[in-house]
């Protein structure tokens, strides 16, 4: 269990956290996500230790963060760091050895991540010579190599073209499936509905919604009832707002007797959809800065 508790952060007079916290239990997936200066790099670089807060707590496990459990995340920075002259399986090993792989192991585990994310035609290639999409490809691999026990991964998606995508939430899923806690940031909030279990929406230093992805879209208040009618007489929905398309009037509420709802738009025509629909985390994060 990686816990964040009452993390607080300032530059001078500009507060970077106030009051962060949330947890990342073992095997979930945890999307980090918010607008660029909300404070997901800040977080994710006091958990790694590159920048200590004014206050608040890191633990693992219930013990506070150190640099032996640190040792053993994979960690993926805004700013990626790798060598730009050394070839790409080369540098893969590299990483596995500094994390303390046998040369046997750290050869074995970078072979398996350069075919996983595609990278096996560009392996004897300097880094300086791939696209920025490669260099991303690689950047994760360099994270993965040493089998983490927890990954924070700052934007890993960023980048990456679909099939590579792809690729990188298969391996993130092996490993939330074998119990590694994953947290990442994504601007791209359709990615982290489909993949995480959790979610934390930060703004201006400030969590303001956290929680597991369907608690958060089934809560109360947030459902919306759409109906369509196909070929139906005017005001049937007693002064709820309809929209016209084409000959289907579209009736979306959270207001009203669903059952009333339901006899008018079956007596007012034909009835081509009626159901509660959920919000998109997109939705849910527009509400939760707004």
């Amino acid at each position: 269990m990686l816990e964040i508790h009452d993390l607080r952060k300032t530059y001078g007079d500009k507060t970077a956290l106030d009051g962060v916290s949330f947890a990342v239990r073992p095997g979930e997936m945890f999307g980090f996500v918010g607008a660029n200066g909300a404070g997901k790099t800040t977080t994710m670089r006091i958990v790694m230790g590159v920048l200590q807060a004014d206050s608040g707590s890191v633990t693992w496990d219930g013990t506070p963060l150190g640099f032996p459990e640190r040792r053993t995340f994979g960690y993926m920075p805004e700013e990626r760091g790798l060598y730009q002259k050394m070839k790409v399986q080369e540098q893969i090993v590299y990483f596995g050895r500094l994390h303390g792989l046998s040369a046997t192991a750290a050869a074995r585990a970078a072979g398996d991540l350069v075919e996983r994310l595609g990278l096996t035609e560009r392996a004897g290639d300097a880094v300086e010579a791939l696209s920025l999409g490669n260099q991303q490809r690689v950047q994760l691999a360099v994270a993965l190599v040493h089998a983490p026990t927890a990954l924070v991964l700052d934007e890993p998606f960023s980048g990456l073209d679909p099939l590579a995508v792809d690729a990188l939430a298969e391996v993130l899923e092996e490993r939330s499936n074998a119990g590694v806690p994953v947290i990442f940031s994504s601007h791209q909030l359709e990615l982290v509905e489909r993949m995480c279990d959790s979610v934390g929406i930060i703004s201006a230093g400030r969590m303001v919604a956290s929680g597991p992805v369907d608690e958060l879209r089934s809560r109360e208040g947030r459902r919306t009832l759409r109906v369509v009618v196909r070929g139906a007489v005017s005001d049937w929905a007693a002064g709820l707002p309809v929209t016209v398309e084409g000959d289907r009037q579209v009736l979306i509420t959270s207001e009203g007797d669903e059952q009333a709802i339901l006899r008018a738009a079956v007596q007012a025509g034909q009835v081509e959809h009626f159901g509660w629909e959920q919000p998109t985390l997109t939705e849910i994060f527009r509400e939760a800065v707004a």
